[in-house]
């Protein structure tokens, strides 16, 4: 009797194979003459040569499937395993408004008329500058169209970095160690991963590479290729910082810088690199700048009635 193994750490066991491994137990009625064993990250199949080389090609796109759109249920496995159609098929035929299937399923979506301009520009460019204040989905969206590329393997990894620059509180004060005290600065790209991500996933990237998150100081030096690669709170970046990074772009990478230049934390003698750049690189045509307003704040309805009071303010 032959037996394959495939490995199962980076998917998400309750999501696969479904409450109660109501998936599971479909799989195993659909190949009958096959033993499958399934423990922990461990799943075996024992059975003929014949028989195994069948079930791994239905068994890697169930997987892909899974991988793609964030769940699976019992037509999606009929359907892949009877009539051989791949997730790939399925990519063609999704709505115009959906970036990327996060977590179980759910679509996310570009949710506003410049949001959807973030998505198409960054299909006809390798570098987008997006400017726009606090709640417009400028960093979520973002993030979206990198997971994007990344399981439709357009890049190999994505690269997520932001400026530690103290905004009122003291980063030398913050407990542990150098990574600790960043975390607190990075938890809203991490937040949108695990949107995005189930978390075997998330943590298999983390520790093979796929996925980094790391200050700004940390890119010096390096050369970004195959990479979807943010630049979150460029506003508070310097003049020589933003030179460094946007210098970074390597081959076949994607480049996306957010910030919202109401909210620069950097010293009074200091100017921002972000302001800086967009007016240095406006007429590049291979260079997108998208400017989201007020209209693409997607928070609480408060938020925007408290931008306005504070665009109020500075025009008087």
């Amino acid at each position: 009797m032959n037996e394959r193994v495939f490995d199962l750490q980076l998917v998400d066991h309750v999501g696969f194979f479904g409450p109660e491994d109501a998936n599971l137990n479909i799989i195993r009625r659909l190949f009958p003459k096959l033993k499958i064993i399934a423990r922990g990250d461990m799943f075996k199949v024992m059975g003929s040569k014949a028989d195994i080389d069948m079930f791994a090609s239905r068994f890697e796109s169930l997987l892909q499937h899974f991988d793609v759109f964030g769940e699976i249920r019992e037509r999606d496995i009929m359907q892949i395993v009877n009539d051989e159609t791949l997730p790939s098929e399925k990519l063609s035929r999704m709505p115009a408004d959906v970036i990327v299937y996060g977590r179980s399923g759910q679509q996310i979506k570009a949710r506003t008329r410049n949001q959807q301009k973030m998505a198409d520009l960054i299909e006809k460019t390798d570098m987008m500058f997006c400017i726009g204040p606090a709640g417009t989905g400028k960093t979520y969206t973002a993030v979206a169209l990198a997971v994007k590329y990344l399981k439709e393997k357009k890049v190999r990894r994505i690269v997520l970095t932001r400026p530690a620059v103290e905004a009122g509180e003291n980063l030398g004060f913050l407990p542990g160690d150098l990574r600790d005290k960043l975390d607190p600065y990075l938890q809203p790209l991490y937040d949108a991963l695990r949107d995005m991500l189930p978390q075997q996933k998330l943590l298999g990237y983390f520790e093979d590479g796929t996925l980094e998150i790391a200050p700004l100081a940390f890119m010096r030096g390096r050369t970004l290729e195959n990479a979807f690669v943010i630049l979150d709170e460029a506003q508070n970046s310097t003049r020589m910082q933003m030179k460094m990074f946007l210098t970074r772009m390597g081959n076949s990478s994607k480049f996306i810088i957010t910030g919202d230049v109401t909210q620069i934390d950097l010293p009074k003698n200091q100017t921002s690199g972000l302001m800086n750049a967009v007016n240095l690189v406006r007429n590049i045509p291979e260079i997108g700048i998208v400017e989201l307003d007020k209209s693409d704040v997607i928070r609480h309805p408060i938020v925007s009635k408290v931008i306005n009071a504070y665009e109020n303010e500075e025009n008087k």
